[in-house]
């Protein structure tokens, strides 16, 4: 496993280019980042909050779903750790950012009067809207319930989708794109909802009483966000226990392949034949490189 930089402040989001670099965002620095393969840093846009999750949409633009800000904790070893919610915290909210001359604007702030409170990860359909998913915030008394939404790239339109999740944070789509998946955070489970038309699921898959679900994970593992394989396993970052990846799939014990942590938070993948994987391990800072065992799916949208 290749360590790109370890010079970035809490990445997560990577976005695997064309030309062989990785657009990330750094919650801690509130930037969106442009990682050279040989390592070095390019600032693309000053973002503000918590930047959390990012993917190109279908007009090259980068799309960044932003939690409003994090508070932060250094552990004695220099490692950073989120800790509750910024003081400065004033809403969620989802931003389009201009590659060229790093133009950022606000697209949503909130649906149908209801704020989003903690929006984590972020992925594109072919039809060229988006899913998001809406964590919420935490003030160590009090945690919201989570939710699914769906937007439009030109600011016209959201609406939630699906409501009642647990700290809802990777999500993704299979490859014929008929399923969604959601992995939520703190239950280590991994949801999977029936696609009915853009922006809509089955409600029966979305219930938390009859909805499908891959896992939960024994023990203190935490599911992050996740990328999804050409095969169609579902590539989920894990946290705690165990650092690293956990394919899974349905009917299967998961697959688990270790990185070096702690916070293993996202995977992307790219490359001419989408093996190369690029993967974050936030708490220290670091971006790391490796050959997968098998293709990952290629986006509706890529760089």
């Amino acid at each position: 496993m290749e360590l790109v930089t370890d010079k970035l402040k809490f990445p997560e989001g990577p976005i695997a280019m064309a030309d062989g670099s990785v657009i990330l965002v750094e919650i801690n620095t509130q930037r969106l980042t442009r990682v050279l393969p040989d390592g070095n840093l390019q600032v693309i846009a000053e973002l503000g909050g918590g930047p959390n999750g990012a993917a190109i949409g279908p007009d090259g633009a980068v799309y960044v779903v932003n939690n409003g800000g994090f508070g932060w904790v250094e552990l004695p070893d220099g490692k950073l750790a989120t800790h509750g919610t910024a003081s400065d915290y004033r809403t969620g909210s989802v931003q389009r950012v201009d590659l060229h001359s790093g133009k950022v604007d606000v697209l949503y702030e909130s649906c149908e009067g209801r704020q989003l409170r903690g929006p984590n990860d972020i992925v594109f359909d072919a039809q060229g809207g988006f899913y998001f998913t809406d964590m919420g915030k935490s003030d160590g008394e009090r945690m919201d319930i989570g939710a699914i939404y769906y937007g439009l790239p030109d600011g016209s339109k959201i609406k939630q989708v699906a409501r009642g999740q647990i700290t809802p944070n990777g999500i993704g789509l299979s490859p014929d794109g008929k399923t969604l998946y959601v992995a939520e955070s703190v239950t280590s489970r991994l949801l999977m909802m029936t696609i009915v038309a853009p922006g809509e699921v089955d409600p029966v898959s979305a219930s938390l009483m009859t909805g499908k679900v891959m896992g939960p994970l024994p023990g203190t593992q935490f599911f992050d966000s996740l990328a999804v394989e050409e095969g169609g396993g579902v590539c989920v970052a894990t946290i705690g226990a165990f650092d690293g990846i956990s394919v899974m799939r349905p009917d299967q014990s998961p697959e688990q392949i270790a990185v070096p942590g702690p916070f293993v938070t996202n995977i992307c993948f790219g490359g001419a034949d989408m093996r190369d994987a690029w993967i974050t391990s936030s708490s220290n800072g670091r971006l790391y490189k490796t050959r997968w065992p098998r293709p990952g799916l290629k986006l509706a949208f890529n760089g």
